[in-house]
C-alpha cells in the first residue's frame, strides 16, 4: 500500500515536535479523516531556519508533514510559499489515490504558518525612531 519512502517518514518521522518560540504557526485539519497538523516555523533573515510539526493523523498524513519539514527548512520565505501539494507527493515517491489528500493538508498548513509570520511581522512595531534604538532610549531615561 505505502511505498519505502512513505514507511520510513511514518515511522521515524523527522522534525516532530513544537517550537515555543516560533516565528509563525498554521493549522490544518480534516474532519473527513481526522488528520489534524500544526506546523511552527522560525524565520531569520527571511529563510525557514527550523520548521517542526505536531500532528494526529494517518501514516499518510504523518509522512508528508515530515517531508514537508525537510522540503522546507532552509527555503525563503517566498520559496518556501511555493511548496505545493505535488512537490510532497514527489518527494514521498508518490502516494496511494485515496491517501492524496494529506499532501494537501501539510502544503496548506506551512502556508498557513508563513502568513501567519508575515502578518505578525507586519504589524510588529519598529524600535527604531530617528536612527535610535528606543529600548536603550528608555533604559537610559530610567536610570537616575
Amino acid at each position: 500500500m505505502y511505498n519505502n519512502s512513505v514507511l520510513e517518514h511514518f515511522l521515524n518521522p523527522h522534525n516532530v515536535g513544537r517550537l515555543p518560540d516560533a516565528d509563525g504557526t498554521g493549522m490544518i485539519g480534516d474532519p473527513d479523516c481526522g488528520d489534524y497538523l500544526k506546523i511552527y516555523i522560525k524565520v531569520r533573515d527571511e529563510k525557514l531556519i527550523d520548521v517542526k510539526f505536531e500532528i494526529f493523523g494517518c501514516p499518510a498524513a504523518i509522512a508528508t508533514a515530515s517531508i514537508l519539514t525537510d522540503l522546507a527548512k532552509g527555503k525563503s520565505v517566498e520559496e518556501a510559499l511555493k511548496i505545493s501539494d505535488l512537490d510532497v507527493i514527489k518527494a514521498l515517491g508518490g502516494l496511494p489515490d485515496r491517501k492524496i489528500h494529506c499532501s494537501s493538508l501539510g502544503a496548506e498548513a506551512l502556508h498557513k504558518a508563513i502568513e501567519d509570520y508575515l502578518a505578525k511581522k507586519e504589524f510588529r512595531p519598529s524600535l527604531k525612531q530617528d536612527g535610535e534604538n528606543l529600548g536603550e532610549r528608555n533604559v537610559r531615561n530610567l536610570q537616575p
